[in-house]
């Protein structure tokens, strides 16, 4: 008989809103306490120390507008968000700092999280929908220079930007984009040339979320559907149907690959967490807790495979975190 699925290994309770989005850091060389970020629709942006489970700072740029996006830049000092308040703040939290550095404005009403892509060190690139309705801006942080804007071709009628992945296949190749459209297209694109390699429908509806493994060339999406979409990127570098896996419940709000590529988790409207092994999709476990949408799955980076975490946050004002298929 299959095991019945485990409780999770705590609870954060505290960010008096729903959570919005979620990024550990817990690498680096020095022996750091590793920490959980996550953004809140009350503006704040929450800074977890997960030995003592407790909030260690709270972080307030974003107006009280909902924060939808945060990612570290090199180290847990260096935070980058995003919020509803059309906004992409800089952060240096170094020495008990808790300051915007800078920020930009985007212009963008929708809800489309930003990519960042290390490319150099302390050089990024970040992809973020635009203030043009199907648009892509690119730029080189932190300098802020524009890169390209990534526009359709007239009458291709793809919709907003729903979801983006900035990616490379090895440091020095060509920097390359993936975006997930409203019309439930994924896009490939070449930065460097601001132009569509290939693009394949993969849903009915709006892409809602996507992650790609470039080592395998693979990558998955989730809509409003019943359904995760799995497609391919061959040689030619184009897009084509892997296979579908069929959900009991509709709605994927979130889906994340672990680091080591062994297995995923999906953010789900029934309030659960998926886990499937990446390599067959097999369905691995259902994480039963939350009492509302779950809206964001992320894992840990811990160095050592047996301290790896997973974190889920909801609507219900509740950060689950566990641990779960962690040997190797």
């Amino acid at each position: 008989m299959a095991l019945p699925p485990p409780d999770p290994q705590f609870v954060l309770r505290g960010t008096s809103a729903a959570v919005h989005t979620l990024h550990f850091s817990c690498g680096g060389q020095e022996p750091d306490v590793p920490v959980l970020f996550s953004g809140s629709e009350n503006g704040f942006i929450h800074v977890w120390n997960l030995k003592t489970h407790r909030v260690d700072t709270a972080l307030d740029g974003h107006g009280r507008k909902s924060v939808y996006c945060v990612e570290t830049m090199g180290g847990k000092d260096r935070l980058l968000s995003q919020g509803r308040d059309q906004r992409i703040c800089l952060w240096d939290l170094a020495e008990g700092r808790t300051s915007v550095m800078d920020s930009l404005f985007t212009e963008h009403v929708g809800f489309c999280r930003c990519s960042l892509l290390k490319v150099a060190p302390g050089r990024w690139l970040m992809a973020t929908a635009a203030r043009g309705l199907e648009e892509v801006q690119v730029l080189e942080l932190p300098s802020k220079t524009s890169v390209c804007t990534l526009k359709p071709e007239v009458g291709a009628k793809l919709g907003m930007p729903m979801c983006l992945k900035l990616w490379q296949l090895n440091s020095g190749s060509q920097p390359l984009l993936l975006a997930g459209y409203e019309d439930g297209s994924v896009v490939l694109w070449n930065v460097s040339m601001g132009k569509v390699l290939s693009q394949l429908i993969c849903h009915q509806e709006p892409v809602m979320s996507l992650d790609f493994d470039s080592e395998k060339a693979r990558g998955i999406s989730g809509s409003s559907e019943k359904v995760l979409s799995i497609w391919s990127l061959n040689e030619q570098q184009n897009l084509q149907v892997y296979k579908t896996q069929e959900l009991v419940n509709a709605g994927i709000a979130d889906i994340t690959i672990r680091p080591d590529k062994k297995i995923l988790a999906t953010a789900g409207w029934d309030h659960r967490i998926r886990i499937f092994g990446w390599k067959k999709l097999k369905p691995l476990a259902v994480l039963d807790y939350h009492t509302a949408t779950v809206h964001c799955v992320s894992f840990s980076d811990h160095t050592n495979p047996r301290e790896r975490l997973l974190a889920a946050g909801s609507k219900d004002h509740r950060i689950s975190v566990w641990s779960i298929y962690t040997q190797t």
